[in-house]
């Protein structure tokens, strides 16, 4: 039987790269967009060429009754899932005390609420397969990121999420999450604050959404670990 994956946020970044590694790895896959709907098709279509089935579902996390469509469509157009690979984020930056209720409330719905209710409505498809959850997280989960507070708290709320749903799925389902480093420069950074920072990092490169989406292939079928994160940042933490 095929193994069937659902990336979210697996048309653009990060989550593309995570979507078309495992479709070279043998993965049928459901990538689920809202803002890259080109993006997505691409990926589809890549998927389809390597002899992958594939679907591209268009869903905005922030609303409940479309997560649960998402975990849905996984269940009607596959019949399986083996691998859920929450990797779709909304990231704002703003100073801790100008943060709105709303502003606050929107990036915890993304982050974190979805991959909650996408777990739970996924969580008896992954049983059935053993299968795993790979959450993708990023350094803010690990230090308070005063820039972007909003969402250093939603993944550090994530991370917590990974260790909860690690014993509460265990023994079927392994539970994992990946903390990329600076693996994508934002789109405002010049040449030369991407040379400053990769100056700072121990094996002296910029990383890429290879590097993580290795992480989460590993992580895919690490039979033997759950409740853990690994850092894809090349040492920068390290300090």
């Amino acid at each position: 039987m095929t193994r069937v994956a659902l990336v979210t946020g697996g048309g653009v970044r990060v989550g593309g790269a995570i979507a078309r590694a495992l479709a070279g790895d043998g993965y049928d896959l459901l990538v689920s967009y809202n803002t890259s709907p080109a993006g997505a098709a691409e990926v589809e279509a890549a998927a389809r060429r390597a002899g992958r089935r594939a679907h591209a579902a268009s869903a905005d996390l922030s609303r409940e009754d479309d997560v649960v469509r998402l975990a849905r469509v996984a269940r009607e157009r596959f019949g399986r899932l083996d691998l859920l690979v929450n990797s779709a984020a909304s990231f704002v930056a703003n100073d801790l005390l100008d943060v709105t209720a709303d502003e606050w409330d929107a990036i915890m719905a993304v982050n974190l609420r979805a991959p909650f209710l996408l777990i739970r409505e996924t969580a008896d498809m992954l049983r059935a397969a053993r299968g795993a959850v790979v959450n993708v997280v990023d350094l803010s989960a690990l230090r308070p990121w005063t820039s972007h507070p909003h969402h250093s708290v939603s993944k550090a709320g994530l991370l917590h999420l990974t260790r909860v749903a690690a014993r509460r799925l265990a023994p079927d389902v392994r539970v994992n999450a990946v903390a990329p480093g600076f693996v994508l420069p934002p789109d405002d950074y010049g040449a030369d604050e991407i040379e400053r920072t990769r100056r700072r990092v121990p094996l002296g490169r910029v990383g890429t959404p290879d590097d993580v989406a290795s992480a989460v292939r590993f992580l895919a079928t690490a039979d033997y670990v759950t409740g853990e994160v690994i850092v894809v940042d090349g040492g920068l933490g390290l300090g």
